[in-house]
């Protein structure tokens, strides 16, 4: 949908990697799919298995709230993440305090922001959380994948686990078994 605004009111152009919390909690939770600002408009398209008709106040809502905030507004091809790190940090924390962190706390879990530097999301797993074997699938296809409705470059780590390089050779002299 094309919501017109003031010509020059925005000063980006193009795909939005970035928009004011208002706009960019709509995209973590999957009504926006896309956002886009044109010199007199703002294009949005719904996400999967959205309407228009139930969906349009809160994003009506949400424009309106984050046009207040010019400067928060990041195009897709602005090289400064300072700015996207300074937007993606509350999204990240909206989502562990609500659907996130709820389904971390339903298994006597918990996951804490730690910090968001450069698009990189880090985390603390704490609780039944640390060690659980599933704490990474909770941490990709949950807390990453919504990150990602917003910003596509995300990445998420856990800051009590070293990152794993599957491409470097194992240091241990346990054999490695292989199926035929």
């Amino acid at each position: 949908m094309r919501w017109i605004i003031p010509a020059g009111l925005l000063s980006v152009t193009g795909a939005v990697a970035a928009a004011p919390v208002p706009l960019a909690t709509l995209l973590a939770d999957g009504t926006l799919a896309e956002i886009v600002v044109e010199p007199a408009a703002v294009m949005t398209r719904l996400g999967h298995g959205r309407s228009w008709s139930t969906d349009a106040p809160r994003v009506r809502t949400a424009i309106h709230a984050a046009l207040e905030e010019p400067a928060g507004w990041i195009a897709a091809n602005e090289p400064d993440s300072s700015g996207v790190d300074a937007l993606l940090y509350p999204v990240v924390q909206g989502l562990l305090d609500g659907a996130v962190g709820q389904y971390a706390r339903s298994h006597g879990g918990r996951i804490d922001l730690v910090d968001v530097r450069d698009g990189v999301v880090t985390v603390r797993l704490t609780g039944t959380c640390h060690g659980c074997p599933a704490a990474h699938l909770t941490l990709r296809h949950r807390l990453e994948r919504d990150l990602r409705r917003w910003y596509p470059a995300v990445r998420v780590v856990d800051a009590g686990r070293a990152p794993v390089d599957r491409r470097a050779p194992r240091s241990d002299d346990a054999p490695v078994l292989r199926r035929r």
